[in-house]
This record gives structure tokens, C-alpha cells and sequence, in this order.
């Protein structure tokens, strides 16, 4: 037999892992733009970028 998901419980965890990722993406930011300005590589430039992006979708709200 099928258990169901409760909808509340379940928008109570979306909100509680938004609320971290929130409050991490900027020190990860920064942390990342020291590297790729020490350390410029593709992969630090492309996730910087990510980053940002993230960091960006968060103030204005998009998620």
C-alpha cells in the first residue's frame, strides 16, 4: 500500500532547505571569487557565474 505524501510537511521542507541555501550562497560567492581571482580557471569562472545567478534569483525572488 501507497503511503501519501502530506502537502504541508512536504512545502515545510522546501522551505526550511530554501531558507539555507539563502543564507550560504553568498559566503560560497565570495569564497568562489577569491579562488577564480587567485585561481582563474573555466570551471571557477562558470561556477561564480552559477553562483551569482543564485545568489541574484534569491534577492529578486524568483524562486
Amino acid at each position: 500500500m501507497k503511503k501519501k505524501l502530506n502537502q504541508y510537511t512536504f512545502q515545510s521542507w522546501i522551505k526550511t532547505c530554501k531558507g539555507i541555501c539563502k543564507q550560504l550562497i553568498i559566503p560560497f560567492a565570495i569564497f568562489q571569487g577569491i579562488r577564480t581571482i587567485l585561481i582563474p580557471t573555466t570551471f571557477d569562472v562558470l561556477l561564480l557565474a552559477l553562483f551569482i545567478l543564485i545568489a541574484l534569483a534569491f534577492y529578486f525572488e524568483w524562486f
